[in-house]
């Protein structure tokens, strides 16, 4: 290896001890994930994983997709008898609406007539299918939009399922709730733990304010009617992170800078914030600091998470807590003005099947894609083969802070 890039790629891919890596398309046979970093002797529950999977796919305003699909995992290595092995876990997802789009999606063999019906050739703005058929060069653009589809976001709900069975094994529990939709709500509230951990996944949006959420349906309402698309906010929080996660010495290192780009990764995420994040701007210092405390029952403590669990990059004991900002979809049924690619003339913008709204869903990716991060953490800090082996060097490490 040679260059500070090639070292700084080899310094983070020892780094991130526990990663994912996805393949397939929206209407291809299946989706596959490759985890790895998962030490021996991690319990998985089947039921569980597979309801994260459900979580993402309710919501009120997704589009016909959802009724089609029946996501589950199916393991095709890593795990024996429910127990991780410390080898690499691969995961399938099947695509079971691929039967209706075999002729235009087959791996080896297309149908011209199937294919040319399916062709999409005026790109949408606000999403990647331009600047990804110039980059990669393909005419047709539902070569750039099959891998673009948030269709993807299955295999990372998958990926952080299995990250959240490794942080159950430490009693690090993640949850979330959406606080806007649309107008509907307070994109800058702060919720408790406690009120995240009511949210009802079965209601309509899965709103922390449930007063707010027969507002936000009808915002939905109004946006199906007009052919339009909605946003909203997300807070995700996980609790019982222990503190010393992440470093300071190396902006690669900055744990909050590895969540925001996670989160950030998430299709139409279009901002992040951790603790008050934007709204801390707008006060003095003494509004936003967490005043530290120590007393012989509690050691150092807050009373406060303004900082939303991470100063400096490095995690602080308290509950870690992330705001995602997500844009309308782009996949809007009445079309913008684009441009057809081949007779370079004026045209709409294309629509197929979509969502009005995914920001219920988001939510649940938000909660996957801070597992992981948190996962890779968890695995730099305390290593091991094992889960024996990590959770002793977790003791020996909790017992060094608490004698601070």
């Amino acid at each position: 290896m040679t260059g500070s890039a090639d070292r700084y790629w080899f310094d983070t891919l020892l780094r991130m001890t526990f990663t994912f890596t996805s393949a397939g398309e929206s209407h291809g046979p299946q989706l596959t994930t490759i985890v790895t970093g998962m030490p021996a002797g991690v319990a998985l529950d089947r039921d569980r994983i597979n309801r994260d999977l459900a979580r993402r796919q309710h919501g009120y305003g997704r589009g016909g997709r959802m009724k089609i699909e029946q996501d589950e995992v199916e393991i095709a290595g890593g795990v024996r008898g429910g127990e991780t092995l410390g080898s690499p876990i691969a995961i399938v997802i099947r695509n079971r609406d691929f039967e209706n789009w075999r002729g235009a999606m087959d791996p080896w063999s297309l149908d011209e007539a199937e294919t040319h019906k399916r062709r999409v050739h005026a790109p949408r703005p606000g999403h990647v299918d331009l600047p990804g058929g110039m980059k990669y060069d393909r005419r047709d653009l539902r070569d750039i939009l099959e891998r673009a589809s948030a269709r993807e976001t299955a295999s990372r709900v998958a990926a952080g399922a299995m990250a959240k069975e490794l942080l159950r094994a430490f009693d690090i529990d993640i949850r979330s709730g959406v606080v806007s939709v649309g107008a509907a709500g307070d994109p800058e509230y702060s919720p408790t733990w406690d009120e995240l951990m009511n949210v009802d996944d079965e209601s309509p949006l899965r709103a922390v304010n449930r007063q707010h959420e027969p507002h936000m349906v009808e915002e939905v309402d109004k946006a199906r009617e007009a052919g339009e698309t909605l946003g909203g906010t997300i807070v995700v929080a996980a609790r019982n992170v222990p503190l010393g996660l992440g470093s300071y010495v190396q902006w690669t290192e900055k744990l909050d800078g590895r969540i925001a780009q996670a989160i950030m990764s998430i299709h139409a995420v279009k901002a992040v914030a951790i603790g008050e994040g934007v709204a801390a701007s707008r006060k003095i210092g003494s509004e936003v600091h967490d005043a530290i405390y120590r007393d012989e029952e509690r050691g150092y403590h807050r009373t406060t998470n303004r900082a939303g669990g991470l100063e400096g990059g490095v995690t602080n004991g308290q509950h870690v807590v992330v705001r995602a900002f997500m844009k309308p979809i782009s996949t809007l049924r009445r079309g913008l003005p684009s441009i057809d690619i081949e007779t370079k003339e004026t045209h709409r913008s294309q629509w197929e099947r979509s969502d009005v709204t995914a920001v219920p869903a988001c939510g649940v990716v938000c909660e996957a894609m801070l597992a992981v991060v948190l996962a890779a953490a968890m695995r730099e800090k305390f290593g091991g083969d094992s889960l024996r082996e990590m959770k002793r060097n977790y003791d020996g490490y909790l017992e060094q802070v608490r004698a601070f």
